[in-house]
């Protein structure tokens, strides 16, 4: 068998294989069911030393979520069957410290290291969200935007020391059906044993330009003119602040530089 027709007929693999991001839902809310089956298959991800350095908000409220549409000028924010925020959770671990361990910890829990630790965390059981959404028919988007006011989002969740907003996920019953987006070649992103060279990247990289574009012009809704590279060079040239990130990080006890 081969892996095209093992991906069709594995159905963890054609879920995996067919993933869109959805952006327009059937209003139509999630049942207890459904949340409470996307949130046990994220924590059923890998976690580093099982910390299991993350939590999960349901933003349910509907002037919260009007109030961060308002925020990110993002529609399916609000209009969606079910709204999950995922933040990186490093305070959980202290609760059952005494004070003296707590201040031992400090140190650690304050770090890069262990920081990225939880954002990993949190990323791995976000892929686990959505690919048991897809599996139960939903779609997902996930959506960085959510941080475009961190700490007015911090305020809106009430969140503690150590516990930081990373993004969110809009499921629901899909209400459009766009084409999947081609990946970059295997071997833009696969090498054995050492990195690729800059001659190989950049010819793979100008051929998958080429799909791209394809891929814009002809998609059923959306076309335009535009490739890969070019749009991540444009986001990459943006001179956007990001003192207000690091000042925010410090003020949740991160000893960030």
């Amino acid at each position: 068998m081969t892996n095209q027709s093992a991906s069709t007929t594995n159905r963890v693999l054609a879920t995996i294989m067919n993933h869109r991001s959805i952006r327009k839902f059937k209003n139509e809310k999630l049942v207890p069911f459904q949340i409470e089956t996307i949130v046990r298959a994220a924590q059923m991800a890998s976690s580093s030393s099982f910390m299991q350095a993350y939590s999960i908000i349901g933003l349910t409220d509907p002037a919260l979520k009007h109030e961060l549409r308002e925020i990110t000028k993002t529609p399916y924010i609000e209009e969606n069957g079910h709204l999950f925020i995922f933040c990186a959770d490093l305070q959980r671990l202290t609760v059952m410290g005494t004070n003296q361990e707590k201040q031992d910890m400090q140190i650690m829990l304050e770090s890069s290291a262990f920081y990225q630790i939880a954002v990993i965390d949190a990323a791995l059981a976000a892929q686990n969200a959505v690919l048991a959404a897809e599996s139960l028919g939903l779609g997902a988007v996930i959506m960085g935007a959510v941080n475009k006011d961190i700490k007015r989002l911090d305020d809106m969740l009430g969140l503690p020391q150590y516990v930081i907003p990373l993004f969110g996920i809009a499921v629901g019953v899909p209400d459009q059906q766009p084409e999947v987006k081609p990946r970059l070649p295997l071997e833009a992103v696969y090498f054995e044993n050492r990195y690729s060279s800059e001659t190989e990247q950049l010819e793979r990289v100008q051929a998958y330009d080429n799909d791209m574009n394809h891929y814009y012009q002809t998609r059923s809704e959306n076309n335009r003119n535009d490739g890969w590279s070019r749009k991540h060079i444009d986001i990459l040239k943006m001179k956007i602040p990001l003192g207000a990130m690091t000042e925010y990080m410090r003020s949740k006890g991160f000893n960030i530089t």
